[in-house]
């Protein structure tokens, strides 16, 4: 599912502050630029990856995570580089400044 500024996010069966990161994402990086992946089925978590470069992702979750918290595990094409759980326990800034360095440079 493509990311655009008239789909309504609050349809989406998610938790709150997944809700509030992809409204965020949308507002900073326009619409059409990122892709949510449909197979994630937990209500705490999602799969982003930009629609240029569908092999490099982020899988974002709030499980496991304080109130209003993140963790995120980055997916490159090579899985041998893959990064788990080492990113846990993050703001909202600090999830869209990690995301801004996997995804758009």
């Amino acid at each position: 599912m493509i990311l655009h500024a008239g789909m309504n996010v609050w349809a989406i069966d998610k938790d709150i502050p997944l809700k509030l990161l992809l409204l965020e994402l949308v507002h900073r990086y326009g619409e059409n630029t990122l892709a949510l992946n449909n197979q994630v089925q937990h209500f705490q978590a999602i799969d982003l990856s930009t629609v240029n470069e569908p092999n490099i992702s982020a899988y974002i979750y709030t499980f496991g995570q304080s109130s209003g918290r993140y963790g995120i595990d980055l997916k490159y094409p090579i899985s041998e580089h893959n990064i788990f759980g080492e990113n846990e326990d993050l703001i909202l800034d600090q999830i869209i400044e990690t995301l801004s360095t996997h995804l758009f440079s």
